[in-house]
């Protein structure tokens, strides 16, 4: 009885220490976040961790989560690093060095480290019906300002965008644009789609991949004064993390290899518009590919 009791103890111990390490994937509240998040989780997973997904957080709240260690890795932006985490007032365009710039001061001030860049830009953007566009001729921010002259327009605007330094005001003052707050509805972010639609605003702030944008049939206005810094989407992770388990890179090394804009606009648009969830598309979406399993 002892030597079986022994030998239990013996595998209980053994099966410990080979147990799969746990990684915590944390991800924003808007589509996109949630099928890239679940994408992180499934990669890790064909790698052969445990995962413990946590999702549905502001870009406050996710970046607080990984500084803490409440998290261990998510996707981020390169254009809201540079602006809201470290504090930059000027805006590098070119998407390369925004990146570079981003990824070797995180690193170096916070231990955070971004890996390989995604080719596609969810930057910030303001948007208008497409037959809008075609009756004013509206196409650029500017045009959009000079219309505002004569025009009482209603903007319909995601909250955070609303209140983050390169939110809302900023963009108005760069471009001249005189909107009072009476002309500015707040609102949860993907609802600004609808409120076009049913003709409570005329301009919605969007995101540049967004699926609703095939749904609604709308136009993105050119940032012709270049205020939106890029907004690549980049796995972000804790060095410690990294260093513990260097493999994660290559695990998760398919969302810089295979996203781009078309495409992310497509996978979102699945989940706005054609019902799937979030998980289903990360997953029909890897699996095409042959990188996880069924």
């Amino acid at each position: 009885m002892k030597k079986l009791l022994l030998v239990a103890l013996l595998l209980v111990g053994i099966t410990f220490m080979f147990a799969a390490p746990t990684i915590r994937v944390g991800g924003k509240n808007f589509t996109e976040q949630y099928i890239v998040s679940s994408m992180i989780a499934e990669l890790l997973e064909e790698e052969g961790f445990n995962v413990r997904l946590s999702t549905g957080m502001s870009s406050f709240a996710a970046r607080q989560a990984l500084e803490t260690g409440q998290i261990d890795i998510y996707a981020d932006y390169t254009g809201t690093a540079w602006v809201t985490y470290l504090g930059h007032e000027d805006i590098i365009s070119d998407p390369i060095k925004l990146y570079e710039a981003v990824k070797e001061e995180d690193l170096e001030k916070n231990d955070i480290v971004w890996l390989q860049m995604c080719n596609f830009n969810n930057t910030y953007a303001l948007a208008i019906p497409r037959d809008f566009a075609n009756e004013t001729g509206i196409m650029t921010i500017s045009d959009l300002v000079e219309y505002e002259e004569e025009h009482d327009l209603k903007y319909g605007i995601d909250f955070e965008f609303f209140e983050r330094p390169d939110g809302f005001h900023a963009m108005a003052e760069t471009y001249g644009m005189d909107v009072t707050s009476n002309q500015v509805i707040t609102m949860e972010i993907g609802m600004t789609y609808e409120a076009v639609n049913r003709d409570q605003v005329d301009v919605a702030m969007v995101f540049a991949t967004d699926g609703k944008l095939m749904k609604y049939d709308m136009v993105i206005l050119e940032d012709n004064k270049n205020f939106f810094p890029p907004y690549n989407l980049v796995v972000t992770v804790r060095k410690e993390i990294l260093d513990e388990y260097p493999e994660i890179r290559e695990a998760v090394r398919p969302l810089a290899m295979y996203l781009n804009q078309d495409i992310m606009i497509r996978l979102n648009y699945l989940v706005d518009d054609r019902g799937y969830e979030p998980n289903e598309v990360a997953k029909m979406y890897l699996q095409g590919l042959d990188l996880i399993g069924e």
